[in-house]
């Protein structure tokens, strides 16, 4: 089922499409907010600022959910400025990415090996229709772009044990060390500034604020990814205010409904 926010709004003049991976196609890290938010109130309780859990828990969700999508590094960012704000010494913030990573590795070595070992088919860890998606929309002649705010080596592997890598003709980008060099906002601008493409022929699917506040900057299209994860069968509501309000033309909980999806977005 597609929930349409925005009446009259199509993406028949698409030629390019931009995806998220995690939570958009992949569900290998399924689970990483319950690894990033426990540990981000911890080190913020550390500093004993009188602040209860509950506050501070409510504090992280807020900047974790504003900031996915883009990098990693930039919710470390944001953590770092929130022990400087109470009075505390923060650690340079790719301490804090390498000690999510650590614990988020824990949660999901156990997914990535039983796909590297063929004991677990892709589509067990993929949100449900993608495959069929990522068809279609190859069918119609569209050029596909995968950009992730997860470490670039990584949505690379894991974008290949899915076996969706080779449909991402437009190229796969994952995070950089460097922040000047890659953002879904420069990939969008770089696409647009090389004439080849306008900002209205963008058709965007992700779950994050940043993917679809970007698409939607351009003049695109933006198809907004709320799903009840790990099943992917219901919308998670909060996520889908959180789409609807930074602009989100359409509201999926999968891809399940691709003829509902194509007629929806393609009426022509």
């Amino acid at each position: 089922m597609i929930e349409t926010l925005r009446p009259g709004v199509q993406a028949n003049d698409a030629r390019v499409v931009l995806f998220d991976f995690d939570g958009t196609i992949s569900l290998i890290r399924t689970g990483w907010v319950n690894v990033m938010v426990p540990q981000m109130v911890e080190i913020l309780a550390s500093l004993k600022t009188g602040e209860s859990a509950a506050d501070l828990k409510k504090i992280v969700e807020e900047f974790v959910a504003r900031l996915t999508g883009k990098e990693t590094i930039y919710q470390m960012m944001e953590l770092a400025e929130q022990i400087r704000l109470r009075g505390g010494q923060p650690e340079d913030p790719k301490v804090y990415k390498k000690m999510y990573l650590d614990a988020l590795h824990e949660v999901i070595k156990d997914r990535l090996e039983d796909l590297r070992q063929g004991r677990t088919s892709p589509e067990a860890h993929m949100v449900p229709g993608s495959r069929a998606l990522l068809e279609e929309l190859k069918s119609r002649g569209l050029k596909l772009y995968l950009a992730s705010g997860t470490d670039h080596e990584n949505v690379v592997e894991e974008a290949k044990l899915l076996d969706v890598y080779d449909y991402f003709d437009g190229g796969v980008f994952g995070a950089l060390d460097d922040l000047s060099k890659f953002s879904k906002a420069l990939l969008v601008k770089q696409i647009v500034e090389s004439s080849e493409y306008k900002g209205s022929e963008f058709l965007g699917f992700g779950d994050g604020y940043v993917e679809i506040e970007v698409v939607k900057q351009a003049g695109g299209v933006a198809v907004g990814v709320a799903s009840d994860e790990p099943k992917c069968v219901e919308i998670d509501e909060w996520k889908r205010t959180r789409l609807a309000g930074v602009g989100a033309d359409f509201i999926v909980a999968n891809y399940s409904h691709l003829e509902g999806l194509r007629s929806t977005l393609f009426p022509r």
